[in-house]
Order: C-alpha cells, then sequence, then structure tokens
C-alpha cells in the first residue's frame, strides 16, 4: 500500500508541468513486475495475482486525473494492459486511456464489475481519445455496460456478457465498434449516428441519424428513410487491428490476416489466422528518448515502431519506405510536427500498417500531417494493402496549428478502419483564422476504401476525391461552424463548400450512410449542396441525411446533392435522400 500513496503523490504532486516527458520515474514503483523491455513509464501492466484493491486504486487516480474538464487536451496518455485471468473492478475511461487485455483472444481476460465512459456533465458530445480493447466484460451491477463517448473512442475486440448502452446523460455523437461480441442488447438511446463493424449481438434497440452495420449478422433491417439504418451484409475486405500479447517470453504483436466477404468476430469461431511478431521486430519508441533523427534511423534499420504514450514533436517527417512496416502508437500517442513537414510520408509500398496514433498539427502550417504514397503512385496493392487504423487528427484544441490538408492518400488499395479528422471547435488555438485547414481528407489513388469516416469543420471541402474506385461506408461530417461571412464561404459563384466531393473526372465510386450537419454561429450562411459529385454517380451515394443543428437562423443548406433534396434551415432541420 506504501507503493501506492507514493504513486498518488507522485502523480498529483509530482510532475511538474503535467507533461508525459516529465513524469517521475517513482510511478515504476508501483507493484508491477516488469521481466520484458520497458514499455514506457505510463504503462501499466496488472496480473490477475495481485491484490484487487490495490489495482483499483491505480485504476482510480489515473482516472481522476484524466476525467476533470481540463484533461480534454492534456498531455499525459496511459496505457493500462492486463495479463489474462479474471479480475474484479471498476474500470472508469477517461481521455488517453487505453484499456488493453493480452489474451490470444478476449475471452482470456475476464474483468467483472465494469469497463466503462460515462459523461462528465449532462451529456457525452466531447468523451473523445478513449478505447477498450481484446477483454471480457461481465457488469456486476445492472447487467449493462455503459459506453458513453463520442468521436475516436474506439471499441474492438470485446466481448460484453451482459447488455450495452451507447450512451450515458444527453446527447452523444458518433462512435466505432468492430470485432465484437454482445451477448445481451444494445441500446444506441440518444447516439445520434453510430458505426458498427464485424459484430454480434442478441437485440439492437434504437436509432436516431445514421446507423451504419456492415457485416454484422445481427444488424436491424433496411427501411431508409423511415428507419436510419444502413446494412451491409458482408464485409468486403478487412484485416483487424495488430493487437498486444504476452506469454512467457514477452509481449508479441499479433497481426491478423487478410479476409474478404466476413460477418461478425472471427476470434469467436477461431476463424481469423494471423502473423506473429516478436516485440524484438520493434523499436520501442520513448517521449524522454527519441526524436526524428533516431526514429528514422530505427526506420532504415528495418525496425517496427512502437510508440510508447507520450507527446512526440517531430523536426522532420517520418520516412517509412519498406513494405510490411508495422507502426503501433501505445496509449494514444501524439505527433506532430514542428516546421511546417509532414509527420509521416508512406512510400508506395505493399502492406504498412499504422494503428493507434493522434496527429497534431503545429504552429507552422504544413502541406499535409502523413501523406500515403507519392503524388502519381501507379502499383496495385490489393494483395496486400496498406491499412490504417484508429487515426486521429487535429488541427487546433491541444494548441494553434495549421494544415493543408491533414491526410493525404495517392497509393491505390489503402484501407482506413475508423479515422477522425477533426479541426477543433473548442479548445485552444481555435478560430477562422488561427487553426486553418482546407480539406481534412484527399485520396487520389485508386480504389481507396474506408470503414468509419469522420471528418469535421475544415474550411473547404472536408473530403476530396480523386481516384476512383473509391468506397466509404459510413460519412459524418459537421461542416465548420465559424464562417465570419457568407462571402467568406463562397467559391467559383458557388455558395459554400460541399463536405463530400466528388471530382468531376471520376467515373467509379459508391459510398453509404452519408451524414452531414450544419452549425452556422456568426453569420448568415448559406450552402448550395452539401454533396457534389458527376451527375453519374448521384444515384451510388446511398441513405444520405443532412441537419440543421443550430446556429443562425438564416443560414441554410439548400440541397443534399447536386440541387436535388432539402433544404434544411431553422424551420425544416432534417432532410433525407435514399
Amino acid at each position: 500500500m506504501r507503493n501506492i500513496i507514493l504513486f498518488i503523490l507522485v502523480l498529483f504532486f509530482g510532475i511538474g508541468s503535467g507533461c508525459i516527458q516529465d513524469s517521475n520515474s517513482d510511478l515504476t514503483k508501483l507493484p508491477v513486475k516488469f521481466n520484458y523491455p520497458s514499455l514506457g513509464e505510463n504503462v501499466f501492466v496488472f496480473d490477475p495475482e495481485m491484490d484487487m484493491k490495490e489495482i483499483q486504486i491505480v485504476l482510480d487516480t489515473i482516472f481522476a486525473r484524466q476525467s476533470a474538464r481540463r484533461s480534454e487536451f492534456t498531455t499525459n496518455r496511459y496505457a493500462l494492459l492486463f495479463k489474462p485471468g479474471k479480475y474484479e473492478l471498476d474500470v472508469k475511461v477517461g481521455y488517453y486511456m487505453q484499456i488493453l487485455g493480452l489474451g490470444e483472444s478476449p475471452e482470456d481476460v475476464v474483468i467483472t464489475g465494469a469497463v466503462r465512459s460515462n459523461s462528465r456533465g449532462n451529456s457525452v458530445l466531447v468523451n473523445f481519445w478513449r478505447g477498450v480493447e481484446n477483454l471480457t466484460i461481465v457488469p456486476a451491477v445492472d447487467t449493462t455496460v455503459t459506453w458513453g463517448v463520442s468521436q475516436a473512442a474506439p471499441m474492438r475486440r470485446v466481448y460484453i456478457k451482459g447488455n450495452m448502452n451507447l450512451f450515458d446523460k444527453g446527447y452523444a455523437s458518433g462512435g466505432f465498434l468492430a470485432d465484437s461480441k454482445i451477448e445481451g442488447r444494445v441500446a444506441s438511446g440518444p447516439q445520434q449516428q453510430w458505426f458498427s463493424r464485424n459484430t454480434q449481438w442478441g437485440e439492437w434497440i434504437g436509432g436516431n441519424w445514421n446507423m451504419m452495420f456492415v457485416g454484422v449478422p445481427d444488424a436491424p433491417e433496411e427501411d431508409w428513410p423511415a428507419k436510419p439504418y444502413t446494412t451491409i451484409n458482408k464485409t468486403p475486405v478487412i484485416r483487424e487491428k495488430p493487437y498486444l500479447t504476452i506469454n512467457k517470453k514477452g509481449f508479441n504483436v499479433n497481426m491478423p490476416e487478410l479476409k474478404l466477404n466476413s460477418s461478425g468476430p472471427g476470434w469467436v469461431d477461431n476463424t481469423d489466422n494471423k502473423t506473429v511478431l516478436q516485440l524484438k521486430k520493434f523499436y520501442i519508441v520513448r517521449p524522454d528518448n527519441d526524436n526524428s533523427e533516431s526514429i528514422n534511423a530505427a526506420l532504415r534499420k528495418g525496425k517496427n515502431l512502437l510508440f510508447t504514450p507520450g507527446i512526440y514533436s517531430l523536426s522532420e517527417a517520418l520516412k517509412v519506405t519498406r513494405k510490411g512496416t508495422v507502426i503501433i502508437g501505445l496509449g494514444m500517442p501524439s505527433l506532430e510536427p514542428l516546421n511546417g513537414n509532414s509527420v509521416m510520408d508512406i512510400s508506395d509500398v505493399d502492406g504498412v500498417t499504422i494503428s493507434g496514433i493522434l496527429l497534431d498539427a503545429g504552429l507552422k502550417r504544413s502541406e499535409a500531417l502523413m501523406e500515403v504514397g507519392e503524388p502519381g503512385s501507379p502499383d496495385s496493392h490489393a494483395a496486400d494493402p496498406t491499412f490504417l487504423f484508429d487515426v486521429f487528427v487535429r488541427i487546433g484544441g491541444p494548441h494553434e496549428g495549421s494544415v493543408k490538408s491533414a491526410i493525404v492518400i495517392n497509393s491505390k488499395n489503402v484501407i482506413v478502419d475508423h479515422i477522425w479528422l477533426w479541426r477543433a471547435d473548442h479548445g485552444n488555438g481555435v478560430g477562422w483564422e488561427k487553426n486553418w485547414c482546407a480539406n481534412g481528407l484527399v485520396v487520389n489513388g485508386d480504389d481507396v476504401l474506408i470503414y468509419g469516416l469522420f471528418n469535421e469543420h475544415n474550411q473547404e471541402y472536408q473530403t476530396v476525391w480523386n481516384g476512383n474506385g473509391g468506397r466509404v461506408y459510413f460519412y459524418q461530417s459537421e461542416m465548420p461552424y465559424d464562417p465570419p461571412t457568407a462571402d467568406a464561404w463562397k467559391h467559383d459563384g458557388i455558395n459554400g463548400y460541399a463536405s463530400y466531393k466528388v471530382a468531376d473526372h471520376v467515373k467509379t465510386h459508391e459510398a453509404w450512410g452519408v451524414g452531414i450537419y450544419n452549425v452556422f454561429y456568426q453569420a448568415p450562411v448559406i450552402v448550395d449542396n452539401a454533396i457534389e459529385t458527376p451527375a453519374a454517380l448521384e444515384d451510388k451515394i446511398h441513405h444520405k441525411i443532412i441537419f440543421w443543428l443550430n446556429g443562425n437562423s438564416d443560414s441554410e443548406v439548400r440541397s443534399i446533392i447536386n440541387g436535388k433534396g432539402g433544404p434544411v434551415n431553422q424551420s425544416v432541420r432534417k432532410a433525407t435522400l435514399k
């Protein structure tokens, strides 16, 4: 117990500015034994043989720090790992807390009690940047797991032996669930929109604006727009997110293999094949030790990367040139540019995997924060695509920052599984001239596929699609809140910018479950189209909804797509098209 008291004192009083880089090494004096390479000061590994009361104190102490209102943009990051076995705990999940089981199956780590995300007040609209993966939850109080979240809060590879609520108090604004099993009922309640993939449950209840299910055998039946459901029976192609395991020799990274036309979680019937990478194949990146030079040196040596929790300021881009490179973030690390550079440039090669990282725009404007492939990349990667899992971008929020286009995809056959591109509407460094970003996403490569595209508040087109053969399963987008005048948001004689723009030259493109929302707080803004596509592709954008949320009473979005559908304004708040 003495170590626990010391931990609390250090956590609250001994870390100075609160930056993870300043964390005191006394944090490692917790009753946790590291008989393997260090994964960073703010990674805690729990064993079922430990005293549950001591574990609970550690969890509660971290949560208390990460759940306060000021914690939304804290620099502290935590990864809490559980070795296989049974636990009796109440795991409250706050900002930048990643909860991970270390078993081969989610059933190897069983937490009886709760693993939950609750509201901080009247809603969970800003419950961002947290996650739970690879464990079983047995709810012990009311048979229900409360997962009240909005964006950037993935739940993956989780088995819930009970019911699940996707809300707590008040409204919630979208979330992501994949590769999971819920024995009982999933209730969406006031969730405005939600994306689920390769998951099974006993029953789904509720739905407001836009609920999408891909590869979910028990999904609600479509009846759009009478019911807000979009259901795709099979997931066309996916490789599940990498996950950590542990054995007597230490940590491994399991890399699930590509699967086609799948339904439900593969781990339930052991149909998921995987490749196992030993941790020695990874360079362990630490915020107190590494910079662009040392990380690029490790990449040149053929190492994969595991970023430990923290903030990484990079003077030049990380250069990913080797096919099959794996880059994993543990505890939601943040990477930011110092000199107007990009954070990561990925060559046009096969099978790169990027998972679990935040990209924060820097004070000096960058052209892009991440670029996948060089312009004009010619090669097909259909047999071994590059994957982006749980990549989250912020322009403003933690601090002022600007970028022209947050992520640019030039390579073909890239697959994205959950992404949130957010020009901040609140926080630090926020304003029309402060956190500038034209486009959240620009896709130039052919045959790019995205599951769960969240893209919000950028100052021109949110999404620009220039490649052929693109597919998007679920789109959530809010237009910018803060155009200062109607004229400031016009171009080429057109009022406003469409959120979803498919270029005039594109011949093939398809999207399902496309939700676009607007709040214009300052000027009375007029937007001609929420979606713009070539005329021949209008019917390939399925289940479209636009919604007037709030703001200036004279604002209006005049049509859903190419002058058709709508409008929405203060009097008519919702419009849909099939």
